[in-house]
């Protein structure tokens, strides 16, 4: 059974809010850097991560002390609890203590991480490697690793999102399975519902935006939209996913009690990441939420049986059950680094070595990031923990394309989405063409 993991998970909620981080400094990579060190000669690199609590330091520590067993020529100096803005700074300035290794757990950075020229790309370490990204990688990892060709990051263990349902509710209900469209779903969550007052004995499903990974991209990833077309516009008002995922959405918190009346409950309700966290109180039935949420619910001892299972799918894409809405950390080079083949060598291991990866991702207890690990003997789970591996590999997943002004557009359509659930915004139709009008005119300015 996984362990509660609540600070590496809360890199899926700060997803939004950091990538505005980079967008106010440029991260340009500095003239006399390069891959032109030799790997086999005796060299330290610096290797910045993000991670802090005290399981996942001491992970990062095995991981990397795998890498110098394996390479005894080239030392690694760990520096942990570094956040974007951190990095973005050391990769601007350089130098001997700056990072020629980093990790962010903000894949929404991915395309200002690109386009700066902040990372290296690794497409050349790839090809003199012959590793083949799209055939080591599953495809939506593949996806928010590069940005316009240029594969700047690499995947390093990934999130999947899926469905927590309360195996003892759906008994008392009669529901006997998980629902696998959303009208299954919206039928599911009127019989799961109990009001009680001005609130609720116990609410089906929260589905306001606010409601804990609730978000617009995660609701979306179902409906497998075209956030740009070819030519790099907004497809917001041109593919008709976005408008049935908000109309889904909006018939729930309609449907489920309105708007005001859930906004009221959710006020009374516990935090994310803590353990009075609604699902795991009994107060919600069903959660949608990423890997790490089973361990953090089964450490509470919540009295109830607790159900995975993938997130459902539109009813015209009942075929597609199964798949779910992506993401994780990735890995990169600096720019300003004058020792790239020696860091190559430790960003190859970490995210392309089986073992390695599954290791870590034992450790860490979050999804593996490559085909090969996906399907390890050596992986150590839950047997539930097992949905989230096929929603990684199921090949219809999907993820949210990397943009060069970060995460702005998911910014963008979040806040038409608060908008839209509340009334404030009536018209659907046109509120998504103004909105596309707008990202299309914030991508015009980062260009």
């Amino acid at each position: 059974m996984p362990t509660p993991i609540p600070e590496f998970a809360r890199k899926a909620a700060f997803a939004l809010t950091a990538s505005a981080v980079l967008l106010t400094t440029a991260c340009t990579g500095q003239s006399g850097s390069g891959a032109t060190d030799d790997p086999s000669k005796d060299t330290t690199i610096n290797f910045w991560h993000a991670w802090s609590a005290p399981n996942e330091v001491k992970a990062v520590k095995s991981l990397v002390a795998g890498f110098e067993q394996a390479h005894p020529n080239i030392h690694v100096n760990v520096v942990g609890n570094m956040t974007d803005d951190k990095i973005n700074q050391a990769l601007r300035s350089g130098g001997d203590k700056a990072p020629d290794v980093i990790s962010s757990f903000t894949t929404n950075n991915v395309g200002k991480f690109c386009s700066s020229g902040a990372l290296v790309n690794l497409n050349p370490f790839f090809e003199k490697s012959h590793i083949d990204p799209e055939t080591t990688f599953p495809k939506p990892m593949n996806e928010y690793t590069r940005f316009e060709g240029n594969r700047c990051a690499v995947p390093l263990l990934g999130d999947a999102y899926g469905l927590y349902y309360n195996k003892t509710a759906f008994a008392k209900a009669g529901i006997t399975a998980p629902p696998k469209t959303w009208s299954e779903f919206l039928a599911d969550a009127r019989k799961l519902t109990v009001r009680q007052g001005d609130g609720y004995k116990q609410l089906g499903f929260m589905p306001n935006y606010h409601g804990w990974e609730s978000t617009t991209e995660h609701y979306l990833g179902q409906f497998s939209p075209a956030y740009f077309d070819r030519d790099g516009k907004s497809g917001l008002a041109e593919d008709p996913a976005f408008e049935q995922g908000f109309t889904l959405q909006k018939k729930l918190v309609d449907e489920l009690g309105g708007f005001e009346r859930l906004e009221k409950f959710r006020a009374t309700l516990g935090d994310e990441w803590g353990p009075k966290h609604p699902f795991h109180t009994g107060q919600v039935a069903m959660q949608l939420d990423g890997e790490w949420r089973l361990g953090m619910a089964e450490e509470t001892d919540p009295g109830f049986e607790i159900g995975v299972a993938p997130l459902p799918v539109p009813d015209d894409r009942a075929d597609q059950y199964g798949k779910g809405y992506i993401t994780g950390t990735i890995a990169g080079i600096a720019a300003t680094s004058h020792k790239q083949n020696a860091a190559w060598e430790l960003v190859k291991y970490m995210t392309t070595d089986t073992d390695a990866v599954v290791g870590f991702a034992n450790d860490i207890h979050n999804v593996p990031s490559t085909l090969a690990a996906l399907k390890s003997p050596k992986l150590k789970y839950d047997p539930r923990f097992k949905t989230f591996l096929d929603i990684a590999a199921d090949p219809d997943s999907t993820t949210t394309p990397a943009s060069i002004n970060g995460g702005v557009y998911l910014v963008t359509i979040q806040q038409f989405g608060y908008d839209y659930e509340s009334g404030k915004v009536t018209d659907l139709k046109a509120g998504l063409r103004k909105t596309a009008a707008q990202i299309d005119t914030d991508i015009a300015q980062a260009q």
